[in-house]
């Protein structure tokens, strides 16, 4: 057994100690498993929510922003649908 094998065995075994812990089953392992698929997420109802960019009255808001976020969760603070190509975050 080569040494990247036997770090591999040690390894699944953790995990393996680690799911017993926990009381969980056991992930299948190997080439030939197959994981079971995720649920598709589910869309909300249409009528559910209303649109950000009109106000009360059925005018478009003045006020709206981009609210596009970038990695570090900062959120753009331009008009909403700016026809500028960089986003202006805070």
């Amino acid at each position: 057994m080569s040494k990247t094998d036997e770090l591999r065995a040690m390894r699944e075994a953790k995990y393996a100690r680690a799911r017993a812990a926990s009381g969980r089953a056991p992930a299948p392992t190997g080439p030939t498993s197959k994981a079971t698929p995720a649920k598709p997420p589910v869309a909300p109802e249409a009528g559910a929510t209303k649109p950000t960019t009109e106000a009360a009255g059925g005018e478009p808001a003045t006020d709206a922003v981009c609210g596009h976020r970038n990695m570090s969760g900062r959120t753009c603070t331009r008009e909403q649908g700016h026809a500028a190509k960089s986003h202006r975050y805070s």
